[in-house]
């Protein structure tokens, strides 16, 4: 191969890299941007005083709700249950499984006190060309919490698709333990959503 188009080619090569990179750049930094901006509103609104149950799980849904990509999180939570699920068993679950997040998630919220701030330390590309935020929420008077918050990229905007807290995955936590209800009842995904039920009555009930 003559020198020059050896040349030529290996700018060329140099040119894609430098672009994919800068394109990896741009992409981590708006991913951060996207955490601290929800972090911050999150932090400001729902643990604003005076703000009545109702009005902090209204805010949770807005919030969170608003900005992850729920019918991947929907398919990944129920696993291999998902490929078997009749359609009706799917609608019931995306609708029990999210007011179960909004119940659980929003009292965790509830019971903050004092300062709350989130501190981003990196991000690390994610398999399938995610992004993956590294993030610890720092408590007044207590013990710090790593964060790591999972995301890709849907119709052009950053969606999250799990959280780890303090090391462990939202995901596999919830994926485990439906798994373990399904398999008690014979693979049954009817037993999952009757337990689902019931667990979100205990929650409104309990306010």
């Amino acid at each position: 191969m003559p020198a020059r188009r050896l040349i030529l080619i290996l700018v060329a090569a140099a040119g894609l890299l430098a672009g994919a990179a800068d394109a990896r750049a741009q992409d981590s930094a708006s991913a951060q941007h996207f955490v601290a901006d929800l972090a911050a509103e999150s932090i400001r609104v729902m643990t604003g005083p005076g703000l009545s149950d109702e009005q902090r799980r209204r805010e949770f849904r807005r919030l969170f709700l608003g900005s992850a990509d729920m019918p991947t999180i929907d398919r990944l939570v129920l696993g291999r249950y998902w490929r078997v699920a009749t359609p009706e068993q799917r609608n019931r679950f995306e609708k029990l499984f999210e007011e179960l997040m909004v119940y659980t998630w929003s009292n965790r919220f509830k019971n903050t006190a004092g300062s709350v701030r989130l501190e981003i330390s990196g991000t690390a590309p994610e398999p399938g060309g995610g992004i993956r935020v590294e993030s610890t929420i720092v408590r007044q008077n207590q013990q710090p919490i790593a964060v790591g918050w999972r995301m890709r990229a849907v119709d052009g905007k950053w969606r999250i698709i799990d959280l780890t807290v303090a090391g462990t995955s939202m995901i596999t936590t919830y994926r485990q333990e439906y798994a373990a209800v399904i398999a008690e009842n014979g693979g049954s995904v009817d037993a999952l959503l009757q337990a689902l039920h019931r667990k979100l009555a205990q929650l409104a009930q309990a306010g």
